[in-house]
C-alpha cells in the first residue's frame, strides 16, 4: 500500500508547477511499449497496459484528486481503448498454435474508405463534443473529442494496413500537443512532440514500403 501511496502522491515540483510521477512513468512506460512493438516483443503489451492504466488515472485528475484538478474524458477513454486492443495483442501474440506470423502489406486506403475516415473522424468529434461538454471535460472539448477519434480511427487503420493511419496520428498530435500544455499535463505533451515525429518517420518508411510490391511488414501473433 505504501507503493501505491506514494505512486499517486510523487510529483516533481518546479518552480510553481506540479508534474506526477504518474504521468512520467505512464509516458516512458507507453514509449518502452512502442520500441518493444518495432522490434515485435511479447513484452510489448504488458509495459503498455501498465503505462496506459497509469495514465488514466492522471487525465482524471479531478477524480483521484491530483494537484491539476482536470478531467480530459478523451485522453481517459483512449487509455481503456488502448488497454481493451492490447489484451487482444497481447493474447495472440503468445499464441504458438502453427500461425506464427501474418504478413501485413502497407497500402493506401481507397477513396471511399478514406472518406468514410475523414467523415467518421469529424463526425465523431461533432458526436462527442456535447457529451465530453456535459461531462466535465477540459475546455475545448472538441480538441478532447477530436483526439479520441483519432486515435481509435489510427488504430483500426494500423490493423488494416493502411498507410494513411500514420497520418491521423499526426492529425491527432498537432490538436494534443496545445491542448495538453494548456491543460498542466507537461509531460504528455513533450511526448506528443515525439510522438508526433514518430509518426511522420513512420508514414515515410511505410510509404517506401507500399511502393515496393515484395515487401511487407511481418508482424509476430
Amino acid at each position: 500500500m505504501d507503493l501505491v501511496h506514494w505512486l499517486f502522491d510523487a510529483q516533481i515540483v518546479i518552480g510553481a508547477q506540479h508534474l506526477l510521477w504518474r504521468e512520467v512513468l505512464g509516458n516512458v512506460f507507453g514509449l518502452l511499449s512502442a520500441l518493444g512493438g518495432m522490434r515485435r516483443k511479447v513484452w510489448a503489451w504488458p509495459v503498455g497496459i501498465a503505462g496506459n492504466a497509469l495514465l488514466f488515472t492522471v487525465f482524471l485528475g479531478a477524480v483521484f484528486g491530483t494537484p491539476n484538478p482536470v478531467n480530459l474524458l478523451g485522453q481517459a477513454g483512449r487509455q481503456v481503448m488502448f488497454i481493451l486492443v492490447s489484451v487482444y495483442g497481447w493474447y495472440r501474440w503468445t499464441r504458438r498454435d502453427g500461425a506464427a506470423a501474418t504478413t501485413i502489406t502497407p497500402h493506401w486506403a481507397s477513396g471511399r474508405e478514406r472518406l468514410l475516415l475523414v467523415v467518421a473522424l469529424v463526425g465523431g468529434t461533432a458526436a462527442l463534443t456535447p457529451l465530453f461538454t456535459a461531462l466535465g471535460s477540459y475546455a475545448p472539448q472538441w480538441s478532447d473529442a477530436w483526439i479520441f477519434m483519432g486515435s481509435l480511427l489510427a488504430t483500426y487503420g494500423m490493423a488494416k494496413g493502411w498507410v494513411e493511419f500514420w497520418l491521423i496520428w499526426v492529425a491527432v498530435d498537432v490538436v494534443g500537443v496545445p491542448l495538453l500544455f494548456s491543460a498542466g499535463y507537461y509531460a504528455s505533451g513533450l511526448m506528443y512532440v515525439v510522438y508526433g515525429a514518430f509518426t511522420l518517420w513512420g508514414f515515410f518508411v511505410w510509404r517506401g514500403q507500399r511502393v515496393r510490391p515484395s515487401s511487407a511488414v511481418v508482424v509476430e501473433g
